[in-house]
């Protein structure tokens, strides 16, 4: 099968040196391209620089992105090609706007004008000893897959941090009827380590639970296959 998978996080620029970003290392992606491959499946990596690949190898397409938008484009072109989606990738939720200091912030009688600005230096003042941020929400990118292509087989994943596990898979639930996908993998950070990754499989009429990177990609392997049979 032909399989689109993404890793790693993506990382929002404030200027030229600073960027927003979270702490995916792409370990969970690269594990789950290479047990597709050598089960034979042809696999398009979208990840990030700083993320873990994989190896070369003849099945293998690799694309690196930077940012949110990068990767709303780069999916736009690609998903009607593929089969199955596997989205794994950490896709930060806000992005920069305007950083000033806070004197200015504090002078103005309308917040919003702020989201209208562009900071133009190469690399922002550090003079300030108070800085304002503005952000803004990025494109939920896994909303808009089944319009891209309504026939993939979708698979996201849902982290949460230190919540129980019924809330956990209840709001798996919920990205699961949202986004129209096949199947949710729910994680709590909490649960995640170098020699550990609980994991809970969601599906409409199933729940499975796993509890290293390994056997993630594992049973991945098992949905998928089933897909084409």
């Amino acid at each position: 099968m032909k399989i689109l998978v993404t890793s790693g996080g993506t990382s929002e620029a404030i200027d030229s040196v600073r960027s927003i970003t979270n702490h995916s290392t792409g370990r969970l992606g690269k594990i789950i391209t290479e047990t597709l491959l050598a089960a034979g499946h042809e696999v398009f990596l979208i990840t990030t620089k700083r993320a873990l690949k994989p190896e070369a190898h003849p099945n293998l397409s690799i694309r690196e992105i930077d940012n949110t938008n990068d990767l709303l484009v780069v999916m736009q072109e690609l998903v009607k090609e593929y089969q199955v989606l596997i989205h794994s990738m950490a896709v930060s939720d806000y992005t920069p706007v305007y950083m000033t200091g806070l004197e200015e912030v504090e002078a103005s009688s309308n917040l919003e004008e702020f989201l209208n600005k562009q900071n133009h230096q190469t690399k922002i003042s550090s003079t300030d000893e108070v800085q304002v941020l503005f952000l803004k929400k990025t494109p939920k990118i896994i909303s808009l897959v089944k319009k891209w292509n309504p026939a993939i087989h979708l698979i996201g994943f849902k982290l949460l941090v230190d919540v129980t596990e019924d809330h956990l898979i209840e709001v798996a639930r919920q990205s699961l009827v949202k986004n129209q996908a096949d199947l949710i993998i729910a994680n709590d950070l909490t649960q995640i380590s170098a020699y550990q990754h609980q994991a809970i499989f969601v599906e409409k009429e199933q729940l499975q639970t796993v509890q290293t990177k390994e056997e993630i990609a594992n049973l991945l392997l098992e949905k998928i296959q089933a897909y084409d049979s």
